[in-house]
């Protein structure tokens, strides 16, 4: 087929400009590559529909990556105007299937289409002009500007191929064939699987910095492990072999599926893989655009937990312990395959980037030293959760990109599909999804003396949010009351009206907890997911579990459940979101209190907060505004500081000033005060630090 994707950019290079060039290439490339995967809707009609109840209507993904480069320039300070902030907060989150994920859609008042394809195109021109004059030196690193045009790429790569599953997911009648993705013409029998023996080794995954393609954050980092001999099934799973755990029973035989599994049978019904089609005693099949003859010899596309039923089947079957692959076995077959990392794998060797088909192609067409489609195909569920290599760093820029999968629940998938590109299908590419996710994935399987360590408790280890955890819901110190606690009871003594509060900059959420003491409803919005996760979690699992730093490299454990805080009866009132501040979803609104903690001074323009946030608020409403007002040019530049300087006069602005000019036509101020919080650094280090407390009543 013809060309339609093209592979990643190496970071490094002899030429600035012809550096420039190749990154012009690819973002043009990806973001033309994208649109068409849209054009397989039958018409703008389709956009305002949902393949699948758990997602939003496609034209959330058809605005969303291209918000995504906007939303990442600005919050890193490479931009400082917006194109369209509704757009840019409409479109931004609301991805994955997370608790803070708003898919409720009347939430949402979504624009036209055209209004979108006019957005993209704007962005477009945003992007290229900045590809053509940001700051630029090689090898290009993750704190330099244009990695971020990067992130964006790859970001939007991803989303092809997410999109694809979406629009393969939509019925027939809602798309069209398309002359860029032609599935594969053949089909035949398929080939008896059959056992290969692999002699294990000791592997080691992770990169560093030397790494010449861009990676994602959870690739960084260092991990070992030795692996002992293994067999691996000489192909993946196909239709036909699936074909015999279906009709023998296997979706309705429990005792095939763990509790998951069952809870993914009793809400889906399903019966068989998604895209096969009931007709007559059997079945056809479903590519992108069409509905075909069942093409038995290609690999069966499932989700993890129908490709574990059908291990512990045939396992039943045969009397042998079949597994899904771990991640380190994985490596262990793909060195054996002599396998090269792209650019220096040629891609016509295997079925991924488009370049063969739109679609799968029959399990023994491309060998890797007597294991077929090692990579390609479709993607391999694993049985290994994703977690963090040792010296895993969140890049800023996305805070939410790995952190919120090391949560046991989120499963490797390994080696690539037909519609993957880019980082997609590198070497040490590492995405994981939830288990009754669909992501034009299939498996293979093996036979392995070793099990998947189960985690109990999983200790949040991210240094930043443990602190936080500590601050929230560890010891008070020093006769300092908790600020969370404090905050809550001072809001509440001055709130007229107690039927909705938001909590902005929630960090962990102790504080959106207290307030559901007095309020009948409390929504806690912070912009990082590392943050909201905290609190999400402690909601619906009932505990959460950190890491302390005491002295040097000692750490403690600690553990905190629903029932010893006494909120078991306070859960079902709050919830948790991820939001910007400064940029907020139009459905936050109506509240009777608007709690911002230490938030003023963190963000990268609070006039756009303040200037809005007395229409979130009903009349009388109370608003609260906590900062210690430590105002640095990391969080927020200089000429957005609200005090802090002097001005040209050389007078001294305080920050309490400029909120009473601002605030004043809007606000009137009732109550102002210190409030101290102590936070603990380690055993023997703590920050003690004073906060304003300002509280004002809409007039």
């Amino acid at each position: 087929m013809s060309r339609l994707s093209k592979y990643s950019v190496l970071l490094d290079g002899e030429s600035i400009e012809t550096k420039r060039e190749e990154i012009k290439e690819y973002f043009l490339n990806t973001y033309d590559l994208f649109e068409k995967v849209f054009e397989v809707l039958k018409d703008d009609t389709v956009f305002y529909r949902k393949s699948e109840p758990t997602r939003h209507s496609m034209i959330f993904y058809f605005g969303h990556t291209a918000t995504f480069f906007i939303n990442k320039l600005v919050n890193m300070k490479i931009i400082h105007e917006r194109i369209n902030p509704d757009f840019e907060s409409l479109f931004a989150v609301g991805v994955d299937e997370m608790s803070w994920d708003d898919l409720e859609n009347s939430h949402y008042s979504w624009p036209e289409v055209e209004a979108v394809r006019v957005y993209r195109q704007a962005v477009k021109k945003q992007v290229l002009e900045l590809i053509e004059t940001l700051p630029l030196s090689l090898p290009i690193q993750d704190d330099s500007p244009m990695w971020v045009i990067l992130m964006g790429i790859e970001h939007e790569r991803i989303h092809i191929e997410t999109s694809l599953v979406l629009h393969r997911q939509m019925p027939l009648k809602y798309v069209k064939d398309s002359s860029y993705f032609p599935p594969c013409p053949r089909s035949a029998k398929a080939p008896e699987n059959s056992l290969v023996s692999i002699e294990g080794k000791e592997v080691h995954l992770g990169i560093d910095a030397s790494n010449p393609l861009y990676g994602w954050d959870n690739e960084y980092g260092s991990y070992s492990e030795k692996v002992p001999d293994f067999h691996v099934g000489k192909y993946l799973v196909s239709n036909a072999e699936y074909m015999e755990f279906v009709n023998a029973g296997g979706y309705e035989n429990l005792e095939f599926w763990d509790d998951e599994g069952k809870q993914f049978l009793e809400h889906s019904g399903a019966k068989h893989p998604p895209f096969w089609i009931p007709q007559g005693k059997g079945f056809r099949y479903r590519t992108l655009t069409q509905e075909i003859d069942m093409p038995l010899d290609w690999p069966v596309d499932v989700n993890a937990l129908e490709a574990e039923a059908f291990c512990r089947y045939k396992s039943q079957m045969d009397g042998i312990t079949y597994q899904l692959p771990s991640e380190a076995e994985y490596r262990v077959l793909y060195e054996r395959s002599h396998l090269e990392n792209i650019p220096t794998f040629h891609e016509s060797r295997a079925n991924l980037d488009f370049y063969h088909y739109a679609s799968s192609c029959p399990v023994n067409e491309f060998e890797f030293n007597g294991v077929y489609d090692v990579i390609g195909n479709v993607w391999q569920w694993s049985r290994t959760p994703i977690r963090p290599f040792e010296g895993f760093k969140v890049h800023e820029a996305y805070d939410d990109f790995s952190v919120p999968t090391f949560d046991e629940k989120h499963a490797l998938i390994l080696g690539a599909s037909w519609a993957s590109s880019g980082n997609l299908i590198t070497k040490n590419s590492r995405y994981a999804f939830r288990k009754h996710f669909y992501q034009n994935a299939g498996f293979r399987y093996v036979v392995s003396s070793q099990k998947e360590e189960q985690t109990v408790d999983i200790y949040e280890s991210d240094d930043l949010v443990s602190q936080y955890c500590e601050f929230q819901y560890g010891e008070t110190h020093f006769g300092v009351e908790n600020f969370a606690i404090a905050t809550a009871r001072l809001a509440a003594k001055f709130a007229i009206n107690t039927n909705k509060a938001l909590d902005l900059g929630c960090a962990t959420g102790r504080a959106s907890y207290e307030l559901a003491k007095t309020f009948e409803s409390v929504e806690g919005i912070d912009f990082s997911v590392r943050f909201v996760q905290v609190g999400s979690k402690l909601k619906d699992e009932g505990s959460i579990a950190f890491s302390v730093k005491e002295e040097g490299e000692l750490i403690s454990h600690k553990k905190v459940t629903l029932q010893e805080l006494g909120y078991e009866d306070l859960k079902e009132k709050v919830a948790f979101w991820q939001g910007d501040a400064c940029n907020l979803k139009p459905n936050f609104q109506g509240y009777d209190l608007v709690m911002a903690t230490n938030l003023i001074d963190r963000l990268y323009n609070p006039r756009l907060f303040l200037d809005t946030i007395d229409e979130r608020l009903n009349n009388e409403g109370i608003l609260m505004i906590t900062s210690p007002y430590t105002w640095q040019e990391s969080s927020t530049e200089k000429e957005f500081w609200l005090g802090g300087y002097k001005d040209a006069q050389g007078k001294e602005i305080k920050t309490i000033e400029n909120l009473q000019k601002i605030l004043s036509q809007k606000f009137e101020l009732l109550h102002v005060q210190n409030l101290e919080f102590v936070i603990k650094e380690t055993a023997r280090k703590y920050q003690h630090t004073i906060s304003e407390v300002s509280i004002w009543r809409k007039k």
